[in-house]
């Protein structure tokens, strides 16, 4: 670990650091929430499977322990990543320890319930093609339980490091792990592995938006310099007193956006595969999108109609195909266009419209046949998402008659039920609450030679919080703890207060690392789970 700048006998934040629990008000607070929540999901979940029929108990269990891990990496990720927006406001006395915490909690559960759910199913598109299909199967839980364990031991390991590792580039990480363990345990014949083409655009946003962090808080730190001449902004807490009002709202409007942010980014890691878990254990309940109206579905039938006309004008009529499930799999999973390709999604399209209509509603589907149409309707999306760059090339005109189809198959199977955002944002509260300290000791004194001044808190958080949003709107998976810590190390070059190397190396060795570690752990525990369930 890093050697800290130098702090007097029982420091100021030593002090603030005493006050690790939330207090009588934020407890009652936050219990509330808690039983709320709680009560909530209950009802929730017996609603959606009070019409699912089994005739063991085993799919429960098995759901009921996915989701304890699944929302074990929620929690993890709260203590790890949340403890950031809190930092600032603690370490300048700002707000007590036990208030910034419940209310970047608050915050966080605002920012999980607002999300689109964009960034969610850009995390599951990463993964292997033919296991998201077979996710009800041996190997379809097997990834999932490798993917969850693996975060959930490499975030831990570099929390107790008090290293402000990244949740998403550990996600990451993992996610190559199982694909690249998939392909060599089934060889590379018929099987994608890794989406490198989707990996490289989420790294890109990884590597990017801590240099976007780090130049925006230096930027602005700089013109808070020129604009605000109070010589208090740029001090570090001297008693545990309050800054001044101005300052005060400020830092506290930025870690409220960082709580929020954090919540509609971070938040939906874990909701891809806790959906993943529950297509797989209750395919009745939460293959197909039971939402979705009646009168939309009638909507459906019309356009499916222009689809497969439009889709008729590329499709060689010389050609005839056995299955076209497995030509759309070779396609999406090599990305390598056929003649028979065309004809597949074709067919494919047909056969769900006639499954569709024949039943007047998604939640009328038979339960044997849920999942099936639901892997359908995923490998036609795909298939119209890849063509444009992998297929021949389709006029405007289709393209759009494609777009509106394609939100109708997303609408039906890339949705997350309410309960779910609930259950993500009541883990990640309750981490927030439980680990926070070591973090804040790394962002308030061991990135930077001087303690955190007011003005690099907020000028850090400001570029944080619209760095976050920017790429939850674009719906790409960023690293909270990343984005602020290089923040901090930008106000800190900024203000020529010099870094302290042996952190910033320690960082830098926990991003360089997490990868590599992440996918080593989750392809072997890949590899000894599949050993289990074959």
């Amino acid at each position: 670990m890093a050697t800290p700048a130098a702090l007097p006998s029982g420091s100021l934040l030593d002090e603030k650091l005493k006050k690790s629990s939330p207090g009588r008000i934020g407890s009652i607070v936050f219990g509330l929430l808690l039983l709320g929540g709680i009560g909530y999901i209950v009802s929730k979940l017996h609603e959606d499977l009070s019409f699912v029929h089994t005739g063991s108990i085993f799919p429960y269990f098995l759901l009921g322990i996915a989701l304890l891990i699944a929302l074990g990496f929620e929690f993890v990720n709260g203590f790890h990543d949340t403890a950031n927006a809190v930092a600032t406001v603690i370490y300048t006395h700002s707000l007590e320890p036990h208030v910034a915490v419940v209310w970047s909690g608050l915050w966080n559960f605002v920012g999980v319930l607002t999300s689109s759910g964009a960034v969610a199913y850009s995390v599951i598109t990463l993964l292997p093609v033919e296991l998201i299909l077979k996710v009800s199967r041996g190997s379809g839980f097997a990834m999932v339980f490798a993917l969850l364990v693996a975060a959930i031991l490499w975030n831990l390991a570099t929390w107790y490091r008090g290293l402000p590792a990244s949740s998403s580039h550990t996600m990451i990480g993992s996610i190559i792990g199982v694909g690249i363990t998939n392909q060599l345990l089934h060889g590379a014949s018929g099987v994608s592995g890794v989406d490198w083409e989707q990996v490289t655009k989420v790294f890109k946003a990884l590597l990017f938006s801590p240099l976007v962090g780090f130049i925006g808080a230096a930027l602005l730190f700089g013109l808070f310099k020129i604009l605000l001449r109070d010589p208090r902004l740029y001090e570090a807490p001297k008693t545990t007193d309050p800054p001044p009002f101005y300052i005060r709202a400020l830092l506290v409007l930025t870690c409220t956006g960082v709580s929020f942010a954090h919540g509609s980014n971070d938040g939906q890691k874990g909701m891809g595969l806790i959906m993943l878990i529950l297509v797989g254990t209750v395919p009745t309940a939460y293959a197909l999108n039971h939402a979705v109206t009646r009168s939309q579905v009638e909507t459906f039938t019309a356009v499916s109609h222009q689809v497969s006309d439009s889709i008729s004008r590329y499709v060689d009529q010389k050609v005839v195909i056995a299955e076209p499930g497995p030509e759309l799999e070779h396609f999406v999973s090599t990305r390598t266009f056929q003649p028979t390709t065309m004809l597949a999604l074709q067919e494919t399209v047909n056969d769900i419209q006639n499954e569709v209509t024949r039943y007047g509603a998604l939640k009328q589907v038979p339960p044997n046949m849920q999942s099936n149409v639901r892997n359908q309707m995923y490998l036609v999306s795909e298939t119209m998402r890849l063509l444009p760059k992998y297929g021949p090339k389709i006029s405007d005109d289709d393209q759009k008659v494609f777009g509106n189809y394609k939100v109708f198959l997303d609408r039906a199977t890339k949705f997350i039920p309410s309960w779910v955002k609930v259950a993500v944002a009541l883990a990640l509260g309750l981490g927030t609450m439980v680990g926070w300290k070591r973090i804040v000791v790394t962002v308030g004194e061991k990135i930077g030679k001087t303690h955190l001044t007011y003005a690099q808190g907020a000028s850090a958080e400001l570029v944080a919080m619209m760095t976050i949003l920017a790429a939850d709107g674009y719906g790409l998976p960023v690293s909270t703890t990343h984005v602020l810590s290089s923040g901090i190390a930008g106000t800190m070059a900024a203000n020529k207060s010099g870094l302290q190397t042996s952190t910033l190396r320690d960082i830098a060795l926990a991003w360089v690392f997490t990868l590599p570690a992440a996918a080593i752990l989750s392809g072997v525990l890949y590899w000894l789970f599949n050993m289990f369930v074959k």
